[in-house]
């Protein structure tokens, strides 16, 4: 069996287990109800085109933030700074459109360029010092969402208002919350080329068909590029792709810097879709871990994300249909367990991968040499003996 069907397979055993785990918590809650809200758990995704809109909506950030980590998992780094990036990415996405009033496909550069410069700084440190690039992203993730907070908090306009919040272009008591760019800049808001009405509902752009480019992007560069077989080749064994004469360090620093431009660019989709303001936070946004998951659940693979991240999406649509049956954290619980289950999927790989012969043959082996030609027979018709001479007998 090929490599890439086991992870298939990995991945969906994971889902599966993690479901089974989330009928089994709704029977012990409520069993009357289990069963029917198990089944709207499952359908609610497809029950209608508002409903399919809010997940492939949620879907395009969750691929950028899974493509984060997945190509820094390619290299072998973890980048648990995607939330830092996410959010540092966010907000300059919506400075450049609330305050310099900038089209939205400038907006999502400034984002991705953002992020790019928050994954920087792990990666030299890890490049140039062997700082633990862990221990750097979670401190990048604080400092990051706390600086977005103290500039959306403070950051004025000539006439002394507070320029990124509602305040300063409509009159309105919210301070807690970015300006809507509905008002402050529709130009800034993603194009939704009539998917909108197609799916009756806001929700809906071309925000998830960017997602998707960039990720087959990542898979060619990968895959199909002498850059990124070094990146791969730093990431499998260092002090082999050094002794190759591959400038590990470099890539390191690349690799975090990539990293860190998907999930700032992650953040221009989300946020730039003019559906959702930017609320100043207390914790860490989540988008950033669950790409975590995403990441796993595809087993890195750039591709996969697309599909893992869809998967995600669905599962907190259909999450909603269980209210109020179900409290609001019995949802949450059922919806971590899936996630984080499915974050099992590459030990679920390993196991599999014991129990079923997979193709173990080297395509880069030579080929067998020819056979050899053909002895004259004798005048009687046979072939002399001895006549070939194996190479251990050939002194």
């Amino acid at each position: 069996m090929k490599k890439g069907m086991i992870s298939v397979l990995a991945s969906v055993i994971s889902i599966l287990i993690g479901l089974l785990f989330g009928l089994l918590l709704l029977i012990i809650v409520n069993p009357a109800m289990a069963f029917p809200k198990f089944g709207e758990l499952l359908t609610a995704g497809v029950s209608s085109l508002p409903k399919l809109a809010k997940v492939l909506y949620q879907a395009a950030p969750l691929i950028m933030t899974g493509l984060a980590v997945a190509f820094a998992f390619k290299t072998g780094l973890f980048n648990i700074g995607a939330s830092g990036q996410y959010t540092v990415g966010a907000f300059c996405a919506l400075a450049c459109a609330i305050i310099f009033q900038m089209p939205w496909w400038i907006c999502l550069i400034a984002s991705l360029v953002a992020g790019a410069v928050w994954g920087f700084f792990p990666g030299l440190f890890k490049s140039l010092f062997n700082v633990n690039e862990v221990i750097t992203s979670i401190m990048f993730n604080w400092i990051g969402m706390m600086a977005v907070n103290l500039l959306c908090m403070n950051l004025k306009n000539a006439e002394g208002k507070l320029v990124m919040l509602p305040v300063a272009w409509v009159s309105s008591p919210i301070k807690d919350r970015t300006a809507a760019l509905s008002y402050a800049n529709p130009s800034a808001m993603i194009p939704k080329m009539g998917l909108d009405k197609l799916f009756e509902s806001n929700y809906m752009n071309i925000s998830i068909f960017i997602a998707a480019l960039v990720a087959v992007l990542l898979w060619v560069i990968l895959n199909r590029t002498t850059f990124g077989y070094e990146l791969k080749a730093c990431g499998y064994n260092k002090n082999a792709s050094l002794y190759a004469g591959i400038n590990a360090k470099r890539n390191i620093v690349l690799s975090m810097v990539i990293s860190g431009a998907m999930a700032g660019l992650g953040g221009g989709l989300y946020y730039l879709a003019g559906t959702a303001d930017y609320t100043i936070q207390k914790t860490l946004l989540a988008m950033g871990f669950n790409g975590i998951s995403v990441a796993l659940l595809a087993t890195s693979n750039p591709i996969g994300t697309i599909f893992s991240a869809l998967f995600i999406s669905y599962i907190q649509v259909g999450g909603e249909s269980l209210q109020p049956v179900y409290a609001k954290e019995m949802i949450d619980i059922i919806i971590a367990v899936i996630i984080y289950l499915s974050a099992f999927a590459l030990l679920t790989k390993t196991i599999i991968s014991k129990y079923i012969r997979t193709d173990k043959s080297n395509v880069n082996a030579e080929p067998a040499p020819a056979a050899a030609a053909a002895v004259p027979a004798s005048d009687s018709g046979s072939v002399p003996e001895n006549t070939v001479e194996s190479e251990g007998e050939n002194k």
